[in-house]
């Protein structure tokens, strides 16, 4: 018979854990251990052990080789919807589960990661979304956008001009336009195989009889590379002259439908417009974000509490969508405008003028609004 070590010589066993935290070692009455671990014990051991089990960036390595081959796909046809088996996520369908796992698919040990939330860094969503990406795949977030190679967005392209050396995610929740004109999803990928979009221009048309214009608001839809009708995610108007030529690539997936596609860098994305009817983007004649005082930004209305007009009182003000630019110009008035403002034939509004320009050559609005 094996001697059996003393129990004050550390060996596991009742009363200790392998790391020698105590457990259960009291008992009741009945003969019942009763535990005697402290709440941060347990709470300290959740932190160190919590994510054992999960492989790195959550995924397994066949789905994110699967997701990473849809997207290969995506860039070779741009445009095109190519179907994937969409993995459950630990959040609801519908709330970016499609632009997490094309994130956690792309992310490396060097990477540095931001999420935009509509246009918001502090949000519940992109906060939570941050913090898998921390705790799973160890790589490095920020509220930067020219410092982050990887961006995930909801609804917005940030104002900042992304780079070649940046990638872009957007959450798409319908990805077809077209089920805008038709809700049979197999005759509008027939429609997609012989590039047949007669119906979505009658809805133009309909669209301009109506309002006297074109007045879709988001998800504008747009030609990408001469062949394919794309909806562009819920994206205002604002951002979609963002999508041509540009310089970094951008992956539209879609979680709850289980489809990726891609606009690859320097390719031609075209609003659908008519040659009277021309594509225009919002404007927001004389208003400018209340903090930063911006005009050439995609401002929304905020709505605050009038503190002088008494407890029940509000007052409407414009501000800057995206924040983190925002905090840059305030900070930085001086802070060059995007050259996506100049872009031709796009009427991007009056610009807000820039001290060094007013000085030496005139007021940027004078010159385009670009202050470039």
């Amino acid at each position: 018979m094996t001697e059996q070590p003393a129990a004050d010589e550390g060996a596991p066993g009742e009363g200790t854990t392998d790391g020698g935290t105590p457990t259960a070692t009291d008992t009741a009455d009945g003969g019942t251990p009763v535990p005697t671990a402290s709440v941060d014990a347990a709470l300290a051991s959740l932190e160190d052990d919590g994510l054992r089990g999960y492989n790195y960036a959550y995924l397994d390595e066949h789905t994110k080789r699967e997701v990473r081959r849809a997207m290969l796909k995506a860039v070779a046809i741009p445009g095109h919807q190519v179907p994937y088996a969409s993995r459950p996520m630990p959040l609801a369908r519908g709330w970016g589960t499609g632009g997490i796992q094309a994130s956690l698919s792309l992310l490396g040990p060097g990477d540095t990661f931001k999420v935009i939330d509509q246009g918001a860094d502090g949000s519940v969503n992109a906060a939570n979304i941050r913090r898998l990406a921390d705790n799973t795949a160890d790589v490095t977030t920020t509220t930067d956008t020219t410092g982050a190679d990887l961006i995930q967005s909801r609804h917005r392209i940030p104002e900042e001009v992304l780079t070649d050396d940046q990638r872009l995610v957007l959450q798409v929740p319908i990805t077809d336009p077209l089920r805008n004109v038709d809700p049979s999803d197999a005759a509008n990928r027939r429609r997609h195989a012989h590039a047949n979009y007669g119906k979505m221009w009658v809805h133009l048309y309909e669209n301009v009889v109506e309002y006297g214009e074109i007045n879709i608001a988001a998800r504008y839809p747009t030609m990408v590379a001469g062949r394919y009708l794309m909806d562009p995610s819920p994206i205002p108007r604002w951002d979609v002259p963002k999508l041509d030529d540009a310089d970094h690539l951008t992956i539209l997936a879609a979680g709850r439908e289980a489809r990726i596609y891609a606009v690859p860098p320097h390719t031609a994305v075209e609003p659908l417009a008519f040659t009277d009817r021309e594509f225009t983007v919002e404007r927001f004649p004389d208003q400018a974000c209340h903090a930063c005082g911006s005009t050439d930004t995609y401002l929304v209305e905020v709505s605050e509490e009038a503190t002088d007009r008494g407890a029940d009182a509000f007052e409407t003000r414009y501000a800057c969508n995206d924040t983190s630019f925002c905090e840059k110009r305030r900070e930085h008035p001086e802070l060059s405008k995007d050259h996506h403002l100049d872009r031709e034939g796009v009427d991007w509004g009056p610009g807000t003028p820039d001290a060094a320009a007013d000085d030496d050559t005139g007021s940027a609005a004078d010159q385009g609004g670009t202050g470039q």
